[in-house]
């Protein structure tokens, strides 16, 4: 859903390329951007982007300093924000130092797991008077289709592994644990906790490699399938399925052959680029 027409949006911009996509499509509706930049994870290029466009400001602060996030949007006059690019879950818990209120934020927190941190620091924000929205809004045309992506579709032994990744999947992401799993062979070799998607496949990979290399692979000797799906009540407001073409380089990496993603929770980043790269490396791209 599209967000109601605004002049200004704030942009809590996490690492990778989704916070520039989402500031090039709001710019391109006249949007003002103020831009939060994590000293921990937003790409330094973002300073540029702003050097070379007046509609954008850029205020950098650290990944505990929520006071100063909002103290940051009330200055400008933000009223509605949006989170894009991942913030990595073990940074979060790690070497971060929270300022007062969001040290008082993770002591209330019944688990610490993404939906409740961020569930509740949407919270905060709505208090201060400040709206997230959907990490979609300008994005929805990159929001993956139904079908077949790529010029191959998944083999019938791929189609198998799919089938049952799924159910691991969604399982796993009910717990808000991760939203990736890995599969060979009807048997699930890697499932994703903090470390993320990339990680996930390439730790498959290693697993694969070294049963192969100790002879212990018979029953895995299939290529790997990777299935990414979105959390059973996906908030649409952060955490939302990403791949680019980071995935599919992990994937050929790992000698995975296969991905499923879900039709309209997933976004894909360049999926021209995507699809050249999956047809390069004889991966077949399947939204369900």
């Amino acid at each position: 859903m599209k967000p109601e027409p605004i002049t200004r949006l704030g942009l809590i911009a996490g690492n990778g390329r989704f916070p520039f996509l989402l500031l090039d499509a709001a710019r391109a509706q006249g949007v003002s951007v103020v831009v939060a930049a994590i000293r921990e994870e937003t790409e330094p290029e973002m300073d540029a982007r702003a050097a070379a466009d007046p509609g954008i400001r850029v205020h950098w602060l650290s990944l505990g300093e929520l006071s100063r996030l909002i103290e940051t949007f009330h200055r400008e006059g933000v009223t509605q924000a949006v989170m894009a690019g991942q913030v990595r879950h073990k940074q979060i818990f790690s070497s971060i130092r929270p300022d007062w209120r969001l040290a008082k934020l993770l002591l209330n927190l019944r688990t610490r797991n993404t939906d409740m941190l961020l569930g509740a620091m949407a919270r905060v924000l709505s208090d201060e008077g400040i709206e997230l929205i959907s990490s979609t809004a300008y994005l929805e045309p990159l929001l993956a289709r139904p079908g077949v992506l790529t010029a191959r579709a998944p083999t019938a032994e791929e189609q198998q592994d799919l089938a049952y990744g799924r159910e691991v999947a969604a399982a796993l992401a009910g717990f808000d644990i991760g939203q990736t799993v890995v599969v060979a062979g009807q048997a699930c070799v890697a499932v994703e906790a903090m470390e993320g998607t990339d990680a996930t496949i390439a730790r498959a990979g290693a697993i694969l490699r070294t049963l192969e290399a100790e002879g212990e692979a018979s029953t895995l000797e299939r290529k790997l399938s990777v299935v990414k799906v979105a959390k059973p009540n996906q908030d649409m407001r952060f955490d939302v399925p990403v791949i680019g073409y980071g995935t599919i380089e992990a994937m050929r990496l790992a000698g995975a052959t296969c991905l499923s993603i879900e039709a309209g929770r997933t976004l894909i980043f360049d999926l021209e680029t995507v699809q050249q790269l999956a047809a390069g490396a004889g991966i077949a791209i399947i939204a369900v």
